[in-house]
């Protein structure tokens, strides 16, 4: 099977696995499903378990992946009623293929890309120019094509000309929490993720350098046009946006766009 065509069948089992959510929850009539990017995981539980404290009638259900495939995700019939994307470029491509209520969009948080090393790491990278140093070196970031941060790590080696040396190189992650899950096992000696991975980590992992990007990375979040919850979907975005939700994103790093 094709890197292709084990794409279209993860995208296709996804919808099928969400549709049959969808069909299940018919008792649940406040009930909504939020596919958000892989790097919001931790902070996204914490803010659904206390929009769900302070909103006891409504069931929040979280779907976590590349931004790029829970786009896909939602073009091919999942049943999702919230889109948050960890960049602008895949909600633009959403609002295009009219896959959310543009009026609901907005920003509300921001993230640093950051070089990070496995903690006990011997190999003397101090900065993203030492990634070019060695060839032996094991490099990952996670895929452009549908990855976010992939994107932002292209751009930040695009700005030192280390990509077209690189890009041979590199181990392409499906999501940046799984080149995070490599630092941790050390089985990388660098990868670029977020500053909010990092924190997660904790000790496992050793940020070495925050990285440039061309693009702030600004996370932004919308109602699906498909939902027909609107009212909760846009309920829990403004909990979001809210100074209680804020306060929880922050303690994962999150800041303010």
């Amino acid at each position: 099977m094709t890197r292709t065509n084990r794409n279209v069948y993860r995208t296709t089992l996804v919808a099928f696995m969400l549709a049959l959510l969808l069909w299940c929850r018919g008792a649940h009539a406040e009930e909504i499903i939020v596919s958000a990017a892989a790097s919001l995981g931790n902070a996204m539980q914490a803010v659904g378990d206390q929009f769900q404290t302070d909103h006891p009638d409504t069931r929040v259900i979280f779907n976590f992946a590349a931004s790029g495939a829970l786009l896909q995700q939602i073009a091919h019939g999942a049943p999702v009623d919230v889109f948050a994307s960890a960049n602008q470029a895949f909600m633009d491509r959403a609002a295009k293929q009219k896959l959310i209520r543009t009026e609901t969009r907005c920003n509300f948080v921001r993230n640093t890309l950051v070089l990070a090393v496995p903690a006990g790491s011997t190999a003397g990278i101090q900065a993203l120019g030492d990634l070019a140093s060695a060839p032996q070196l094991r490099i990952s970031i996670g895929d452009p094509a549908t990855v976010p941060a992939g994107r932002y790590a292209r751009q930040a080696l695009q700005r030192i000309d280390l990509w077209g040396k690189l890009r041979n190189r590199l181990i392409l992650a499906t999501s940046v929490r799984q080149v995070l899950d490599y630092l941790r096992r050390g089985e990388i000696d660098a990868g670029l993720v977020y500053n909010t991975d990092v924190r997660i980590a904790g000790e496992a992992v050793r940020p070495v350098e925050t990285v440039v990007t061309d693009d702030p990375i600004v996370y932004c979040i919308a109602v699906t046009a498909s939902s027909n919850r609107l009212s909760s979907g846009q309920q829990f975005i403004d909990y979001l946006l809210s100074e209680k939700g804020s306060a929880v994103l922050s303690t994962f790093g999150f800041e303010r766009p």
